[in-house]
């Protein structure tokens, strides 16, 4: 069964920096892609970023320009870099498969964007 756990989160000011991490088990992490997704108080989980098998990426307008998502299949470990973070990123911060039914859900790991 593959597990989640995602680190790296913190409490930041604004315009700050934060890279979180994601390791994953399971030998098929270089096969899928990955996302990361965020779930702030009160409102539904949504996506933020994917990584392909192929390298290819995407993201959600909100953090375009802000967020570098990469991977290391070496490590079966996803990456979410973010720069210029505000207010508004301010969520639990999850990893997930993407373009494919999920797996059970880690824990997430909360940022905190705040003066």
């Amino acid at each position: 069964q593959v597990q989640l756990v995602e680190s790296g989160g913190d409490l930041v000011q604004p315009g700050g920096s934060l890279r979180l991490s994601c390791a994953t088990s399971g030998s098929m992490f270089s096969m899928i892609g990955m996302g990361w997704y965020r779930q702030a108080p009160g409102k539904q989980r949504e996506f933020v970023a994917a990584i392909r098998s192929d390298g290819s990426t995407t993201y959600a307008n909100s953090v375009k320009g802000r967020f570098t998502i990469s991977r290391d299949n070496a490590r079966n470990t996803v990456y979410l870099q973010m720069a210029y973070l505000e207010p508004e990123d301010t969520s639990v911060y999850y990893c997930n498969t993407y373009d494919r039914p999920y797996v059970s859900w880690g824990q997430g790991t909360q940022v905190t964007v705040s003066s």
